[in-house]
């Protein structure tokens, strides 16, 4: 099967410099990805509502500042809105102590200045067929999909509370 993934690429925060992002959005969609692309100075919950809203496999972050520093507010939101299955990957300007955290709050994976498009777009595509393979999983368990799940699967009896999360598959992290 042909993995065509889904990459919303992004900036959060007050970091302006998007060359970065730019340079890697263009590359994805050549590789054959659907990738959509926003402005910078996003705000989480925008980036957030577009994920859900495009039922996208992976968020890239740019950071050129400090702006890495906010993702684990972004993993949160995430989580909370169902979307633990989408995997994040952050590239920039990221220290090595800073590195660690992100990882430690579910940052898929970190590329730093230099880093091979092709080995990002790789990584997109090996993670994209693990992601999908587990939500077909998750699937098969037993679906039932409630009116606040937004298309995300639900395994098992429960609705999600009002306005939490909506994934309870134990397969996807």
């Amino acid at each position: 099967m042909d993995i065509r993934p889904k990459v919303l690429v992004t900036k959060i925060g007050l970091d302006g410099h998007d060359r970065g992002s730019r340079i890697v959005a263009a590359y994805l969609r050549d590789a054959g990805m659907e990738v959509l692309y926003t402005p910078p100075w996003q705000e989480i919950a925008a980036v957030v509502k577009l994920a859900t809203e495009e039922d996208v496999d992976v968020i890239g972050i740019s950071s050129l500042a400090t702006d890495h520093l906010i993702v684990p507010k972004l993993m949160d939101a995430l989580r909370t809105a169902g979307l633990s299955d989408v995997a994040v990957i952050v590239g920039g300007v990221v220290p090595d102590a800073d590195e660690d955290l992100l990882l430690a709050v579910g940052v898929a994976r970190v590329f730093h200045p230099g880093a091979p498009l092709e080995e990002i777009a790789q990584y997109i595509r090996d993670t994209t067929s693990k992601i999908r393979a587990q939500r077909v999983a998750c699937h098969a368990v037993g679906p039932s999909v409630g009116p606040a799940s937004a298309g995300r699967v639900i395994t098992d009896d429960r609705r999600p509370p009002e306005g939490g999360p909506t994934n309870h598959c134990k397969g996807i992290a």
